[in-house]
């Protein structure tokens, strides 16, 4: 693990981030909050007006070469120290993401931005997609292709002086 990353050595257990996360949430006129865990991945969902939002965060793999062997000197690491390791990297990606979550919220408080434009990546879809997840593929597609999608779907797309392209 890098010793640069954002809460890299700390001591808070990922339960007290998790909870600091909800009373964040509250204080910030959040109405509901939920939290799961599924293999290597844990999720934080919670609603802020009519919007529903959700974070997933990617937890690392027990098993990794950066937790069995120490990073200097390449020994093995007991079992131990392993879990330690592990455990030290969970903790800081919860820090992280209640880093994220804080920073949002003030810059809403601040008159910075929306809630809207704050979480704009992790708003919920009738699809239960978030933005993020759908639109990554289609930002992906237009760089790949140098194209812009159709404004009006149905009418030819326009060139960059406005005409049409056909």
């Amino acid at each position: 693990m890098a010793a640069n990353r954002y809460a890299a050595s700390t001591d808070v257990p990922a339960d007290r981030s998790r909870s600091e996360i909800e009373r964040t949430l509250e204080r910030y006129d959040a109405t509901s909050f939920a939290y799961g865990w599924e293999g290597s991945r844990a999720l934080i969902g919670f609603r802020i007006g009519a919007r529903q939002y959700r974070y997933l965060l990617p937890l690392p793999d027990r098993n990794a070469d950066e937790f069995r062997y120490t990073p200097a000197r390449g020994y093995e690491r007991s079992a131990s120290d392993q879990k330690q390791a592990w455990e030290q990297a969970c903790r800081q990606r919860w820090r992280a993401l209640a880093l994220v979550v804080k920073a949002n919220l003030e810059a809403v408080e601040a008159g910075i931005l929306t809630v809207e434009q704050a979480f704009l990546g992790a708003t919920m879809l009738p699809s239960g997609a978030t933005v993020q997840e759908w639109l990554e593929p289609q930002i992906a597609e237009t760089y790949r292709t140098g194209q812009m999608p159709a404004l009006l779907p149905g009418l030819p797309a326009l060139t960059e002086g406005g005409n049409d392209a056909n």
